[in-house]
């Protein structure tokens, strides 16, 4: 499907597109459209051509790799709104990675041929989007350097903590955990079992989990708890 004008307002809320003006955005996005994803399905395999890169407009996309037992091991998760796999675009032309978008997604695909032309035809515009992709990537670096830092109780501290801004929960309430506990484990950094561990001791900070529903009753302990540490 043709992108609409509020798509177009959407995609220029990305890093790396968030420095264009409306026309040029408008320019970089021909030959551009949007798709739905009713049902969960592998997006791209690592070693597939990056003929395209996206935006995720609604829902989420994991990125994994596998492990030599073939399990999935998440490297990134992308939520809206936010672009991805342009790296493979710019480099190499080959996805390193695989990617799964979730039932109920909805993603822009932006095809690598005509966007590269218009940013060839005009350099101004990749000048840009190399402050954008800067942007992202010190973003990245202070993300990585933080969890590196932070114990597994603090971790996953951080993850609810965010999880419930987003929901505009700043006081606390129930928040359901977007992403299934194995998944999760995987994205904050830490093992499975520590996952669980994790969980029994933020109990002590105001943390009940009922399934994928966790419920948070004293936020300002848990934001105390990520700050001085504690429930290791």
């Amino acid at each position: 499907m043709a992108l609409t004008q509020a798509d177009l307002a959407l995609v220029a809320q990305t890093p790396l597109l968030a420095g264009l003006s409306a026309a040029d955005l408008a320019l970089l996005m021909e030959g551009a459209h949007s798709s739905s994803y009713p049902e969960t399905e592998l997006l791209f395999s690592q070693g597939d051509k990056a003929d395209r890169f996206f935006v995720v407009l609604e829902g989420r996309v994991n990125v994994f790799a596998l492990t030599e037992t073939g399990d999935q091991s998440i490297i990134e998760v992308f939520d809206p709104i936010i672009s991805f796999a342009e790296a493979a675009m710019f480099s190499t032309g080959i996805f390193p990675l695989n990617a799964e978008v979730m039932a109920g997604s909805r993603l822009v695909h932006i095809p690598a041929s005509q966007f590269m032309k218009r940013l060839t035809d005009n350099r101004s515009l990749g000048l840009i989007l190399l402050a954008g992709l800067s942007q992202w990537q010190f973003r990245l670096i202070h993300e990585i350097s933080e969890l590196k830092s932070k114990s597994p109780g603090q971790r996953l501290a951080t993850f609810l903590l965010a999880l419930a801004a987003k929901a505009g929960d700043a006081e606390g309430g129930r928040v359901r955990l977007p992403l299934t506990k194995a998944v999760l484990a995987s994205r904050i950094g830490i093992a499975p079992e520590s996952l669980s561990r994790a969980l029994n001791r933020l109990k002590a900070f105001g943390v009940e989990t009922h399934g994928r529903e966790v419920e948070i009753t004293d936020m300002d302990a848990l934001r105390r708890m990520v700050r001085e540490g504690g429930g290791e």
